[in-house]
């Protein structure tokens, strides 16, 4: 029974192994190549596959996802004997896994290496600053070359990118300070073109200033010289008429020699007021020294000793008081009203002291107003 029971298990055993041996699944993207004896006899797709167990063997699991290999720095040497380290990064794909399997033994790093001797030969013939400023021409002639190679071993390139091209330490320092250089100079060239600029614009502005200050001068003296011109002519025609006017006013008044006598006697005032004259004698013979002045003016041309004929008096104007206002009528009326009722306040409180009652005023004249005569 015990026999039985080991027999069995050894059967179930069995059984299992060959099931496993027999049943193979793939994952999806992948790609099994299947050897008989070690010969190549199919390649199992994704999925559920069923081989022959024990002469069927799965030799090979390929991916046939794109993948991307980032290979380390390669020094590579430019035109110019200058030594960069260059980091590529491959996108490539599997595309026959029967290929990538029996026609190179390790296709990644076969890919490394024709990647950098390609490398090496593009930019080996560009100088440094045609190596720095010429990645998207490395890396199509990198695509070209490797796509090419690789055909043949079932791998499709899809895309390669230059991650770093590093120069040596002592290039970078030249590199920077010639760039700091460079941009000092350019912060120069910018800091005096606006100098420049900033001086021109001032001058500009000052020309300008002192064009417009010279104008408003020029405008200004022309006006104040134009006003005291005017202010001139009007004074010369003002003192010109006056003069006229007095001139007329004597002749058409005929002065005679009284009239310089009366002028002799209005200056004899001024003449004492000087401050140096602490006294002045007023002598008894001023008549006869006005008379003596009259007659020593006798001679003066023009001025005759006795004028015949009617005068001709000076208009002084109308002699009649003007017709009081309606305001002032008012104002009268009010005040003569005020006086009368004063008066009769001042009767009624003593009617003995009383004189005569006021004469009734006639409304319409000012009471400190004089009544002109007839």
């Amino acid at each position: 029974m015990t026999a039985i029971l080991i027999l069995l298990a050894l059967l179930l055993l069995f059984v299992v192994v060959l099931l496993a041996k027999t049943v193979r699944i793939i994952p999806q993207a992948r790609a099994g190549v299947v050897e008989r004896f070690g010969k190549y006899l199919k390649t199992l797709p994704a999925g559920l596959n069923v081989v022959v167990p024990f002469v069927d063997k799965v030799r090979y699991l390929i991916d046939l996802r794109e993948q991307v290999v980032s290979f380390p720095p390669q020094p590579v040497i430019t035109e110019d004997n200058l030594v960069v380290s260059i980091d590529t990064v491959i996108y490539f794909q599997v595309t026959d896994p029967i290929a990538a399997t029996y026609e190179i033994a390790n296709y990644i790093q076969a890919v490394e290496q024709l990647t950098m001797t390609t490398l090496r030969n593009i930019v080996g013939g560009m100088d440094l600053e045609q190596t720095l400023t010429s990645r998207e021409e490395i890396n199509n002639g990198l695509r070209g070359v490797l796509d090419e190679a690789t055909g043949k071993w079932g791998i499709r390139v899809n895309r390669v990118e230059i991650k770093g091209i590093d120069p040596p330490p002592s290039i970078k320092d030249a590199m920077e300070k010639q760039m700091r250089a460079d941009r000092d100079k350019r912060a120069l060239i910018l800091t005096a073109e606006g100098q420049r600029q900033s001086a021109i614009l001032t001058a500009e502005g000052n020309k300008q200033s002192a064009i417009l200050n010279a104008e408003g001068e020029r405008e200004s003296r022309i006006l104040r010289a134009q006003a005291e011109r005017e202010a001139a002519i009007l004074k010369a025609q003002g003192e010109g008429q006056a003069i006229q006017t007095v001139f007329q006013a004597i002749h058409d008044g005929r002065p005679d020699q009284s009239l310089l006598a009366y002028q002799y006697l209005q200056m004899m005032p001024k003449i004492a007021e000087g401050e140096a004259n602490k006294v002045w004698i007023v002598p008894s013979e001023i008549g006869r020294a006005l008379e003596g002045l009259g007659s020593t003016m006798s001679n003066l041309q023009g001025i005759p000793q006795h004028v015949e004929g009617p005068l001709k008096r000076v208009d002084m104007g109308p002699s009649e008081p003007e017709e009081p206002k309606p305001r002032d009528r008012e104002l009268s009326a009010t005040n003569a009203a005020v006086q009368a009722a004063i008066a009769e306040a001042a009767s009624a409180a003593n009617p003995k002291a009383a004189g005569p009652a006021p004469t009734q005023t006639d409304p319409a004249v000012d009471p400190g107003e004089v009544p002109p005569t007839q």
